[in-house]
């Protein structure tokens, strides 16, 4: 039979709605009788009922992360950050992954809803606002992070991702090259329109044109990259320098890269989007935008935390719809040099 919180009172010698307030950490009882209570229910080994609490409080003590994917390696460091900052203040973290499946994600939101999440911190498909707002309204905190949509009211962290992506193209630039690739993202993501247009810009400021025979954008997937990079390499082999600025098509582009016989840099140089660890160890290390995974994470937490701060003083969560940003930063390495004479 199980232990119940009446039987925890009766060990402590205190009425059930004392041992309750003493369980739950209630400022407005005594250390001593606190002590007595946390006691009582160690030696009976009572395990308090979650859901019959998140029931009584209305606060389930979950947020939950929802991702496009995995293979994405700044999502893993802002899991990472979301879990740690989570634990600390005695929540639970749900990671639900999308594929970036516009249907799928609704799904999630709504499930995620059902389950009376506290907040949720959505790196989406931009797609679905109504459903994110939705949750925003019932009293759920909410924070997009990374890809944001026009008309959501919740506010959204987004990397400066427009500066990194010029800041690199200019620094291929100062090299001396002219025929610089691009191999990028969805022009539907907050991440694909703005890393593009700071390769745009550079080559602008130099009073150069884009060159489509240069560009390839498409799915956040390592397939896209190995096939985008062929179909480069093909179509413009007087290119002498490379932008990868879609994270997960970097997992495609640097195999192709080898398979192909291409010497990094002696034949191509080469500037990657968003920083991971066995970049600094390719030979050569590759020179990378850091678009700053670990503060986007905390800034997500901070503004997330925020609203349940609110929400526990009974005022309506901020429905501001700001957007926040976390400066990039080039990392420069040896996989970029002038290119050689031809």
């Amino acid at each position: 039979m199980s232990v119940t919180l009446k039987d925890v009172a009766a060990a402590a010698g205190v009425s059930r709605s004392t041992a309750s307030r003493a369980l739950s950490g209630s400022s407005l009882i005594a250390a001593e009788t606190r002590a007595l209570v946390e006691d009582a229910a160690r030696r009976l080994g009572y395990r308090p009922n979650r859901a019959a609490s998140s029931l009584r409080s209305r606060q389930s003590h979950l947020i939950g992360l929802v991702v496009g994917n995995l293979v994405n390696a700044s999502f893993h460091t802002v899991a990472e950050v979301v879990q740690r900052r989570a634990a600390a203040e005695d929540y639970q973290m749900m990671l639900y992954i999308t594929d970036a499946d516009p249907r799928r994600e609704e799904t999630i939101l709504k499930t995620l809803g059902e389950h009376g999440v506290d907040g949720l911190i959505l790196i989406g498909t931009g797609s679905n606002a109504a459903a994110s707002n939705a949750l925003l309204a019932s009293g759920t905190a909410v924070v997009n992070l990374i890809r944001g949509a026009p008309e959501s009211a919740a506010p959204t962290v987004l990397a400066a991702d427009r500066d990194g992506a010029h800041e690199a193209t200019r620094h291929l630039l100062d090299l001396g090259h002219r025929h610089i690739g691009y191999i990028g993202g969805p022009s539907d993501t907050n991440s694909g329109q703005e890393r593009f247009a700071g390769y745009e810009q550079a080559l602008r400021e130099r009073g150069l044109e884009v060159d489509e025979r240069l560009v390839e954008r498409g799915p956040f997937e390592p397939a896209f990259g190995s096939d985008a990079t062929d179909r480069l390499l093909r179509r413009a082999p007087e290119t002498t320098a490379l932008l990868a600025a879609n994270h997960e098509a970097v997992f495609g582009v640097l195999p192709a890269l080898v398979a192909a016989g291409v010497s990094v840099p002696d034949d191509l140089s080469l500037v990657c989007y968003e920083d991971i660890s066995w970049l600094r160890w390719w030979h050569p290390p590759v020179t990378v935008v850091d678009n700053g995974a670990r503060e986007l994470g905390e800034l997500a937490m901070d503004l997330l935390l925020q609203q349940l701060e609110r929400g526990r003083g009974n005022v309506p969560p901020a429905r501001n719809g700001r957007t926040y940003r976390v400066g990039a930063q080039l990392v420069q390495r040896g996989s970029c040099a002038p290119p050689r004479a031809r």
